[in-house]
C-alpha cells in the first residue's frame, strides 16, 4: 500500500478547528396564500431562510486519534466533514490541515456512472492524488479489495449500492492518506465486507494516522474509536471517551442500548 509522504509523530495536530460556522441560505419553495401575494406585490425577490449548519466550532485531531462523530440527520456532521475536506468554504473561523487528506464522504460521490468500474478506480485515485503510475502499480490490490470480480469492467451505474460502496472504499483506504475521512460509507454491503473494512481501519489507525469517522452505527464506533464528538444542530455539545459520549447521546435520545439500536440510531 502507500505510504505517506510524510512521517507524523502521536500527538501532533492533524486537523485543527477554531470557531467553525457554516451558514446556506435557501429559497423557500412554498405556494403562497392569496393574501400573502397581495402583501408581496411591488417587494419583488424571493424568500429566503438562513439556516445555520455549523455554529462556533472548535477542537484538534491529533495523529494517533480516531474520531467518531455522532449527531442525529440535520445535526452538521456532513457539512462539517465537507468544510474539513476543503469541498466548501466555511462562513466563519478558521480551519487547518496538517497532512493528505483522503475522504470518502458519500457513496459514489467523483464517480461517473457511465464509466466503468476500473476507469473509476483511476478517476478516483487522482482525484484522492495518487500519480497515474502509483494507480497502475496497486490497482490489483484495489480490485481484490473490493471483490467485485468481473464486474469491475462493467459500467458503475449498473452497480448495486453496495458495490458502488464497496469500490469506493477500497480505492480511499488503498492512499493510505496522513488523514482519511469516512462519512457513512459504511453503512451497506454484505457483513463479510463491513467487517473488512473495519479491519482495514484498525490497520490505519495503527499506522499512526488521523482517522475521522461519521457513522450511526454505535457499536462500530465504540469498537474502532478512541474519541467521540457529538454535534446537535450545528454545535459541539460533547467530546471524550467512545463510551460515556455515546451513552449520553443515546440518553438524549431516549432510546436506551439495545444491540439493535447500536447500529442503527
Amino acid at each position: 500500500m502507500l505510504s505517506a509522504s510524510n512521517a507524523h509523530k502521536t500527538h501532533e495536530i492533524a486537523v485543527s478547528v477554531r470557531g467553525l460556522g457554516l451558514t446556506y441560505k435557501t429559497a423557500i419553495d412554498r405556494r403562497p396564500t392569496l393574501k400573502a401575494r397581495v402583501k408581496s406585490l411591488g417587494r419583488g425577490g424571493k424568500q429566503t431562510r438562513v439556516i445555520r449548519a455549523l455554529d462556533g466550532v472548535n477542537f484538534d485531531v491529533e495523529y494517533g486519534q480516531v474520531l467518531g462523530v455522532v449527531g442525529t440527520n440535520g445535526a452538521g456532521k456532513s457539512s462539517m466533514m465537507r468544510v474539513i475536506a476543503g469541498i466548501i468554504p466555511p462562513t466563519q473561523g478558521r480551519i487547518e490541515v496538517f497532512g493528505s487528506v483522503s475522504t470518502l464522504l458519500a457513496l459514489g460521490v467523483g464517480f461517473n456512472p457511465s464509466m466503468s468500474g476500473r476507469d473509476n478506480v483511476f478517476l478516483g485515485g487522482l482525484a484522492s492524488g495518487m500519480s497515474r503510475e502509483e494507480i497502475e502499480n496497486h490497482f490489483q490490490e484495489i480490485a481484490d479489495f473490493s471483490e467485485l470480480g468481473e464486474a469491475i469492467d462493467s459500467p458503475m451505474r449498473t452497480y448495486s449500492s453496495g458495490m458502488f460502496s464497496r469500490l469506493a472504499f477500497s480505492v480511499a483506504a488503498t492512499v493510505r492518506p496522513d488523514i482519511l475521512i469516512v462519512d457513512e460509507a459504511l453503512s451497506t454491503g454484505d457483513a463479510k465486507f463491513k467487517e473488512k473494512s473495519l479491519n482495514r481501519l484498525k490497520e490505519l489507525r495503527s499506522d499512526d494516522r488521523a482517522l475521522i469517522l461519521v457513522s450511526h452505527a454505535m457499536a462500530t464506533l465504540r469498537d474502532v474509536c478512541n474519541d467521540v464528538v457529538w454535534l446537535h444542530q450545528g454545535k459541539l455539545i460533547q467530546r471524550g471517551d467512545p463510551n460515556a459520549v455515546i451513552d449520553a447521546y443515546q440518553e438524549f435520545l431516549q432510546v436506551g442500548k439495545s444491540a439493535a439500536i447500536d447500529e442503527d440510531v
